[in-house]
């Protein structure tokens, strides 16, 4: 899994990034959101972008 051109809007409050999900040979990209605080954990910003970007897929396989 990737987490792609992670960014925070700060007037919104919220982490935006586009997440890459590598299955059978081909790469699925999602786009995701996380509302928090620019403050937030950077393990935990990337733990819940996964999570939503698996969420998202047609299966929970990663």
């Amino acid at each position: 899994m990737r987490i792609n051109n992670l960014r925070y809007n700060a007037q919104a409050g919220v982490f935006l990034a586009s997440v890459d999900i590598q299955r059978d040979g081909r790469t699925f990209r999602y786009p995701c959101e996380l509302h928090g605080p620019q403050s937030m954990d950077p393990a935990t910003i990337a733990a819940r972008l996964a999570d939503r970007a698996l969420r998202m897929s047609d299966t929970q396989r990663a």
